[in-house]
């Protein structure tokens, strides 16, 4: 018989013994929730990833996910903007219901977002790069991120301990941050969230010294709508429609102009709004030496040590050197091709930096047996205009900065090498990745989980359009407010506030977008369908003229 004695001190070790053992089975299922890496550049465009075409650049590190994984096709964002862009992602709402409808508004911290949710579950959570607002990410263990745009050299970052600089170069020291996290900061017991965010290649576009020196001497080929004059409607080749209660609404019998008035009067174009300075990189003196009048943006080399600013100079004085001397020859064709070329020389040159690092971290992972348990996302905040229709920036629902690079790997969830053409948007990454890891996603949440897709289930896929909309104006670059929606097959787009305009593109028969059917009698069921479903949309996304009307008032009374 077993004493009182004897008897606790086996309750006690069975007690232990459970304890040990359910702590182990914890740990086991902690183990089995993947790590989920999410690789973000700033207006990284996918005409600029090799995966999608190599007519530009070639990007090996980031085709890795595209041949480890899936690319997507038809991925696109919902508010070609940097800020907005960000809190979609991290709150899977639109942003009439987030509140960051662009970069000027404040993000409304009563949002709930993925990290935070993934925190409360058990995942340890890192932030390093650009976020673009907010000092302190809610929902983070660890944190540095830049300051605003940030800096592409000697960058400041912002930190739980205070600011801090850190010399070099920004994509390699985002790089240096989150692979030293990983190795000595990271809880081997949990699984992780980490974000890392690239600044490149935002404008301005500083390449680090080792990619400067190659890709200044390269020469790009050029866009075919470079000269892109901007007609997309011909009234003198339609039938004029009946004068019935739509053409009237829609002034189908008599279209305004021959004339795109939206894309006219963005102020987006490579000649005549792209600055020689802190763009194209040529000096203060050089462009007054010539007479040249333009806004001057500042000396983008500012932040260089004396030592980085030689390294510079080395290759960039030449340039300067010949345009002074080419100059007084150019036209104005003359002067577009050259601009297009600096403009390519040191975007693509950011690029190169950022595949690398992409490289750095993919290796760290494969080298520390984290890859086959961990899912990893490239993307970009939105696209971006490479020459196309002559423009640089984004912001327009047009094809270049409504679609972004999105390419996922998952060993043994997803398959190799396969290519997803389904409509999907930066707004599905927050139930994504809460679906992956096991926890319920809020029912405010808009966005659907890729999972079905990326598993190859594509019956529980019945999204056929996606919704977007852009509210910065008037604001830098004079993109008008519009909305729309896009289905694989079209897109439609009404622009407002001081215009009433619409646009209706086919995008199989005319992918580059030159010509606006909205008025043409042949695709008038097409635009009644297309409008019908945009109401249909904006009614389930719970946006409305009401709201439009409110957020332009917010914005006048800023």
């Amino acid at each position: 018989m077993l004493n009182y004695k004897t008897l606790l001190c086996s309750l006690g070790i069975a007690a232990a013994l459970f304890s040990c053992k359910n702590q182990e089975t914890e740990k086991t299922t902690e183990t089995k929730r993947p790590n989920i890496v999410f690789m973000m550049s700033d207006d990284h465009a996918y005409q600029a990833i090799s995966a999608y075409s190599d007519k530009l650049i070639n990007t090996p590190n980031i085709d890795r996910l595209a041949q480890e994984g899936a690319l997507f096709n038809n991925a696109s964002v919902t508010n070609s903007i940097c800020a907005p862009s960000r809190a979609v992602i991290l709150t899977g709402k639109h942003s009439h219901l987030n509140g960051k409808i662009d970069n000027l508004s404040k993000f409304d911290t009563t949002n709930v977002t993925f990290p935070q949710i993934l925190q409360d579950a058990g995942y340890q959570t890192a932030m390093f790069g650009k976020l673009h607002f907010g000092n302190n990410p809610k929902g983070f263990d660890e944190f540095k991120i830049l300051p605003g745009q940030g800096s592409y050299y000697n960058p400041r970052f912002i930190t739980k301990d205070g600011d801090t600089v850190i010399d070099g170069y920004v994509t390699d020291i985002i790089t240096d941050l989150t692979i030293n996290w990983l190795e000595k900061e990271r809880d081997k017991e949990k699984p992780f969230l980490l974000m890392y965010l690239h600044k490149a290649p935002h404008r301005a576009w500083l390449p680090a010294e080792r990619h400067y020196k190659e890709f200044t001497k390269k020469e790009f080929p050029l866009p075919e709508t470079l000269f892109d004059d901007y007609t997309r409607i011909h009234p003198e080749d339609l039938e004029a429609s009946s004068p019935d209660a739509a053409s009237k609404k829609y002034n189908l019998d008599q279209p305004k102009s021959r004339k795109s008035s939206v894309a006219k009067t963005a102020e987006m174009n490579i000649l005549t709004h792209m600055v020689l300075t802190n763009d194209n990189k040529l000096k203060d003196s050089t462009v007054k030496k010539l007479g040249i009048k333009e806004r001057y943006l500042g000396d983008p080399t500012s932040r260089m040590t004396k030592e980085q600013k030689a390294a510079w100079d080395k290759v960039y004085d030449p340039i300067n050197k010949e345009f002074e001397e080419k100059y007084p020859e150019m036209d104005d064709e003359d002067l577009m091709k050259w601009k297009y070329q600096r403009y390519m020389q040191d975007y693509l040159g950011t690029i190169a930096s950022v595949d690398e690092n992409v490289g750095r971290v993919l290796d760290y992972l494969d080298e520390n047996d984290l890859s086959d348990n961990t899912i990893v996302v490239y993307t970009s905040d939105q696209g971006f205009y490479l020459g196309e229709h002559g423009w640089f920036d984004k912001r327009f629902m047009y094809e270049e900065s409504f679609r972004t690079p999105l390419l996922i790997k998952w060993p043994n969830k997803i398959e190799a090498g396969i290519t997803e053409e389904e409509m999907v948007q930066n707004l599905d990454f927050a139930q994504t990745f809460l679906d992956a890891a096991g926890v319920n996603a809020p029912d405010e949440m808009q966005g659907k989980s890729l999972l079905p897709l990326l598993k190859g289930e594509k019956d529980a896929w019945d999204r056929d359009a996606v919704y977007y909309h852009y509210y910065e104006y008037p604001a830098e670059h004079a993109v008008k407010r519009h909305y729309g929606i896009a289905t694989k097959e079209y897109k439609i787009m009404h622009f407002y506030h001081d215009v009433d305009e619409w646009e209706l593109y086919d995008r199989k028969n005319d992918p580059q977008e030159l010509h606006n059917v909205f008025y043409d009698p042949d695709y008038a069921e097409v635009r009644e369908m297309m409008i019908k479903k945009l109401k249909e949309t904006r009614k389930k996304y719970k946006d409305s003229e009401e709201l439009d009307k409110q957020f332009i008032k917010v914005y006048e009374d800023k």
